[in-house]
């Protein structure tokens, strides 16, 4: 009996059903909505005095991305909520709002849950606590002070602007690194397709010759060769390497940690790197203390949200020194790693009691740097990039035809 029962759906696994019916006036009305059932759909309606004529659940269409949760939804998401806190929507009824305006249906899934939580009387900082994937401590913590101090419409729009600016500073990263992996890449299939497709055929023409090939001609014949006879076993061996890599990346603190440093010694993408963290640091420190946290669990907000090992560390090594009396710009001196000017930055703040100000001056001017970087980089790196090419391919190229320019010397 109790195998053949209908497996229950979890109450956080809602469809969407779309509906058709008639309101009190007579009109017909028509939408869309999150419910558990189809049955639940219509209580649903009738409570909102519309006679339901139709309710059927609606058919999943296919979209990338849709079926998650993005960082950039977070967003959009958080900007919305400040615009409409600020405007005096009360609160569930901003999030029912966004949540019908969405057309993520993993987005309206999160808000319908957070919808139940507070609706149930749970404060909003815990209900965003039960979805750690989507909001993370340092989200859940500046709510958490909004909603202690009464002011949770200044604090949201704290926290929408601090999203607004990581994601522009993640997006500039990206920017950096994405486009000479791509080239990198597409030069690395360029090279394997002329190494077993075309080389091999220039084999045959120069095996007719009778005559010594030169060294570099040679060279790339082997090459050839040896991706032809062991190109699968390569292939799988290179897979087999990544994996392992990336799976000890991800279970490896201490890789993940040497790897930050490493990055940070690069030159160029470590420059970036470098002020990048900065500006993070700079931006979650002032964020946190302007919302009412205090200074200590604030800096722990900063460490997570630096990005990087080296200054993750540094950053504790300067809340267990402000724990232990010293002031912060004295503390942030003994790391040598921050620049003297955000030192100083942070030491007239601390003078004037404006720090929150300081830092937020200091993440505007390394944000503006990161941005100028990436552009230079951007600019720098496309004649490199076409170098490397032109080596590469120009290469293969010239070891496929050294030989017959030797024959026509030869031949005159």
């Amino acid at each position: 009996m109790a195998a053949n029962r209908k497996k229950k759906k979890p109450s956080n696994q809602q469809d969407t059903y779309v509906w058709k019916g008639v309101n009190r006036r007579g009109d017909k009305v028509s939408g869309d909505m999150l419910s558990d059932t189809a049955a639940s759909a219509r209580a649903q309606l009738r409570a909102q005095g519309i006679l339901p004529s139709l309710v059927k659940k609606k058919p999943k269409s296919f979209s990338l991305g849709s079926d998650k949760v993005t960082s950039a939804d977070i967003c959009v998401i958080s900007r919305q909520l400040a615009t409409m806190l600020s405007a005096g929507v009360p609160l569930v009824q901003a999030v029912e709002l966004i949540s019908k305006g969405h057309e993520n249906t993993a987005v309206r899934k999160l808000l319908s849950d957070v919808i139940t939580d507070i609706a149930a009387g749970t404060p909003l900082n815990e209900a965003l606590r039960r979805h750690p994937l989507h909001f993370d401590d340092l989200y859940c913590d500046l709510v958490m002070a909004g909603e202690q101090s009464g002011a949770l419409e200044g604090i949201y729009d704290r926290i929408a602007t601090y999203k607004e600016k990581s994601e522009a500073l993640k997006s500039k990263i990206k920017k950096a690194m994405t486009y000479p992996v791509a080239v990198l890449s597409i030069a690395g299939i360029v090279t394997v397709v002329l190494l077993v497709f075309v080389v091999p055929q220039f084999k045959t023409i120069f095996s007719s010759f009778g005559a010594e090939l030169p060294a570099f001609t040679l060279v790339v014949i082997g090459m050839s060769e040896a991706l032809q006879a062991h190109g699968p076993k390569i292939l799988v061996a290179l897979g087999i390497g990544i994996y392992f890599f990336l799976r000890t990346y991800k279970r490896s603190r201490k890789l993940r940690d040497s790897l930050d440093g490493l990055l940070l010694k690069l030159p160029i993408v470590g420059m970036i790197l470098n002020k990048a963290a900065l500006a993070r640091f700079a931006r979650t420190l002032a964020t946190t203390f302007a919302a009412g946290v205090p200074l200590i669990e604030a800096l722990d907000s900063a460490a997570g949200a630096s990005g990087n090992a080296v200054y993750r560390k540094a950053i504790l090594s300067i809340k267990s020194e402000i724990s232990a009396g010293m002031q912060m710009n004295l503390a942030m001196r003994n790391t040598n790693l921050f620049p003297p000017m955000v030192v100083q930055m942070v030491q007239i703040g601390e003078e004037s009691g404006a720090i929150d100000d300081m830092l937020n001056k200091v993440a505007n001017i390394y944000e503006a740097e990161v941005d100028d970087a990436v552009d230079g980089l951007s600019a720098l790196i496309e004649p490199i990039l076409m170098a490397v090419l032109g080596v590469i391919i120009g290469g293969l190229i010239v070891a496929m035809y050294l030989p017959i320019f030797q024959m026509g010397k030869i031949v005159s």
